[in-house]
């Protein structure tokens, strides 16, 4: 059990940055980014046993943490909630490439998940080729989805 937990302490070390960045892609609430972590981190390790020890781990990665948030995600709209407004904007900064980070999760953020998957792992600098094995799809059904994702931004910027 040491072997296993030092490999998982090792893994998540490695690779928190891509974690986070997928949970933070599904919200930008930090509570619900921690949750959306703390989930992910609890099925990493439920999986561990299931990664390949020569497979690809970042996609592996990629895919449980995908698959998780899109599956809370959906679980999150079957209950209605309750949001707690407070006065200040603890995410607000006057700096420009901050407020264009905000303005592009904004856009990202009312794609469809599937969508929302590919173009995070587009911008993570994923080739088309791994993008395809991490979600199941054909390497040019991600070359087309990108398209229609692409102007489906563009779109939103004219709104």
């Amino acid at each position: 059990m040491d072997v296993k937990k030092n490999d998982f302490e090792r893994l998540i070390r490695e690779n928190k940055d891509t974690i986070y960045t997928v949970c933070y892609m599904f919200s930008k609430d930090q509570d619900e980014v921690t949750d959306l972590y703390q989930e992910s981190l609890i099925n990493l390790w439920k999986g561990l046993s299931q990664m390949k020890p020569d497979g690809n781990v970042k996609g592996w990665i990629y895919r449980v943490a995908l698959n998780t948030c899109i599956s809370l995600g959906r679980k999150k709209k079957s209950r209605p909630t309750v949001r707690l407004t407070m006065d200040i904007d603890p995410f607000d900064s006057s700096d420009n490439r901050t407020a264009q980070v905000d303005m592009l999760h904004k856009r990202i953020s009312k794609l469809q998940p599937f969508d929302r998957a590919i173009i995070l792992l587009w911008l993570e600098d994923i080739s088309y080729d791994e993008i395809g094995q991490i979600l199941g799809i054909s390497t040019s059904n991600v070359s087309v989805r990108l398209v229609r994702i692409r102007e489906q931004l563009k779109k939103m910027s004219n709104d």
